[in-house]
């Protein structure tokens, strides 16, 4: 099947360009690039396609803003210059598509937005009214305010998340690569692209080896995490060189451009994505092996199979379900607290409410709430 044909229906695109597609190599804001994003983005838009872009730059136009050389290291260093390289970012943006008569809208997310729930349909249906206006979205991590432990860390990963956030058909991401190589062409000249992924397995995954350029996060094994997120959903993806962003016009008329991931025939629901991929994990219960055997099979988890807890958890929040060696097998809502788990672990369903006084759920985490890896 060629390219036109499977992306032949299309209509919300999120278009995601890496710090090395927007500045020089000393940090300073490459606006000659910008200007032809700017220009390829409003093309896109203009002949149909519903438009979110997820832009990285702000630290990379902080350093050239504040002349510094090398990315800070601490985290208030790193949010002085985020705070500083967002406006001129979003300014230089605001200046170029209004230059091609289009009005765009600023959204900053952290981990957190995914991971409450309605901070999620908030962020979702923010997104979906300024789609409805006309307005193009423009998204990056909140970088002034996030800390390691809300952060979504990178924006390939953050950009596969909006993609499943606002239900998109295709999410590009442009790097400073052509796309997913059998090798790392830069150090085998036999690297051949792949222009086609159906299925994100072992061999993939040991291909994306590597990592970013200096003034980026992300590397290839970041860009198959985000397919994975993207295409599980259903999102088809794909990865092309951003040099010359009017590939982006290539791409959407059909031309064989990049690596392209397409979704298998059974993408999990919105739901139990959510589960594994947008929520924060509140804590982890440890599971014997027949336990294990069990969510394997598709089962529940019953507070027999469980041998300890981890971390502080109320019911309703998200926790790991992990062997006794620590590998998690699965992600899901649990229906009591840690406090309860903590009784209850190793017990038979029937000595539940002997112990707590009361039995809301015989399951400790239900099948239908669970995300199995």
């Amino acid at each position: 099947m060629n390219r036109k044909e499977l992306l032949k229906d299309v209509k919300r695109v999120v278009i995601k360009v890496g710090t090395s597609s927007l500045t020089h190599e000393n940090g300073l804001l490459n606006i000659d690039k910008i200007e032809k994003l700017v220009r390829a983005v409003a093309h896109v838009q203009n002949i149909g396609y519903e438009v979110v872009l997820v832009s990285s730059g702000a630290i990379g136009a902080g350093l050239g803003r504040l002349k510094l050389s090398e990315r800070p290291t601490t985290i208030p260093e790193k949010q002085a210059v985020a705070a500083v390289g967002q406006v001129a970012l979003i300014h230089l943006y605001q200046k170029l598509f209004f230059e091609y008569g289009k009005n765009i809208g600023q959204l900053l997310l952290t981990r957190g937005d995914f991971a409450d729930r309605r901070r999620f349909l908030n962020g979702r249906n923010a997104c979906f009214e300024l789609i409805r206006k006309g307005v193009i979205p423009i998204i990056n991590e909140n970088d002034a305010v996030a800390t390691e432990e809300i952060k979504v860390g990178d924006n390939d990963t953050l950009s596969a998340l909006v993609a499943t956030l606002i239900d998109a058909d295709l999410l590009i991401i442009l790097s400073d690569i052509e796309g997913l190589y059998t090798a790392d062409p830069r150090k085998d000249p036999k690297a051949t692209l792949i222009p086609l992924v159906t299925e994100i397995d072992t061999k993939i995954r040991e291909m994306a080896a590597g990592a970013g350029s200096k003034l980026g996060t992300g590397g290839m094994a970041t860009k198959i995490s985000a397919a994975e997120i993207a295409t599980s959903k259903g999102v088809k993806m794909l990865i092309a060189n951003g040099e010359d962003p009017h590939i982006l016009v290539d791409i959407m008329d059909g031309h064989q451009a990049g690596t392209l991931f397409v979704p298998g025939s059974h993408p999990v629901s919105a739901k139990k994505h959510w589960i594994k991929y947008g929520s924060n994990r509140a804590g982890t219960l440890i599971l014997d092996s027949g336990a294990c055997r069990a969510i394997g099979q598709g089962k529940s988890l019953l507070p027999g199979g469980i041998t300890g807890v981890k971390g502080d958890f109320l019911k309703g929040d998200i926790v790991s379900l992990c062997t006794s060696e620590g590998s998690e097998v699965a992600a899901g809502i649990v229906n009591y607290s840690s406090r309860e788990v903590e009784l209850i672990k190793g017990a038979k369903t029937s000595e539940i409410e002997g112990i707590l006084g009361y039995q809301e759920y015989k399951e400790v985490v239900h099948s239908n709430n669970m995300f199995r890896n």
